[in-house]
């Protein structure tokens, strides 16, 4: 195997938690562009199923395969991604994004989710991050041409409020189903409320039983805010 040809550059990091195949990374990468910013992408080679959180690696060893001068795949996790693009790749990055997650990322998934931990490890290295995750109510599928239109209008408004060292962007964009309407864009408070965890026993296991949809909601926190239709803000401080 060549030696990986290691640059500096000065653009954006891309990662996200559903590998780097992901569509949601695609449309992420096309609203950059259509930003006229440049991006490397530093994501995971595979899906991570949900709730992996901050999980890190350090007990084994992480492949790590350049794609292109502006393109890695790692055998790793969201955060492993950002600290491989930072402490290793050396970039040079004035944001770190990730996602658009294929799913929400409301109030308290934002302990478990990997699209939230890539931003939540940029922010450790004072680092300024936005992650963005699309909510899907199913039985729909996602439109992901509004996905990429309302990404944009996100990245517009939010590259020009810099957050505070040590603090990052959460943004969940509602389901759109037509007649689709531009939905407004609220600043708002995480949920505080736990996620669903009703379980159905079989036998001697159990199985969780719970819908997403259902799940209590804060007045006016991102939960309720996104669930009713609107773009959800939040910013959240480590």
């Amino acid at each position: 195997m060549q030696a990986l040809r290691l640059r500096v550059f000065f653009m954006l990091i891309l990662t996200n938690d559903d590998g780097i195949e992901a569509p949601g990374l695609a449309v992420l990468r096309e609203a950059v562009q259509a930003l006229g910013q440049t991006a490397v992408v530093v994501a995971p080679q595979g899906g991570w199923s949900s709730g992996c959180g901050h999980q890190v690696t350090t007990q084994t060893p992480i492949q790590i395969e350049q794609r292109s001068p502006t393109e890695y795949a790692i055998a790793g996790t969201p955060a492993d991604c950002v600290r491989i693009a930072l402490n290793h790749l050396k970039v040079e990055t004035a944001w770190v994004l990730a996602g658009v997650n294929h799913g929400g990322n409301l109030g308290s998934d934002v302990y478990i989710s990997g699209t939230v931990a890539a931003v939540r490890e940029a922010a450790l290295h004072r680092v300024p991050g936005i992650a963005i995750s699309q909510y899907r109510q199913s039985p729909h599928a996602i439109d992901w041409n509004q996905t990429r239109l309302q990404t944009l209008r996100v990245l517009t408004t939010l590259f020009a409020q810099m957050p505070p060292p040590g603090a990052f962007w959460n943004v969940n964009l509602p389901h759109t189903i037509p007649p689709l309407t531009e939905p407004d864009l609220i600043f708002c408070r995480p949920c505080t409320q736990p996620l669903p965890s009703q379980f159905q026993q079989i036998g001697d296991t159990l199985h969780y039983a719970s819908r997403y949809r259902d799940r209590q909601r804060d007045p006016g926190a991102d939960v309720e805010v996104c669930f009713g239709g609107a773009i959800a803000i939040t910013q959240l401080q480590i």
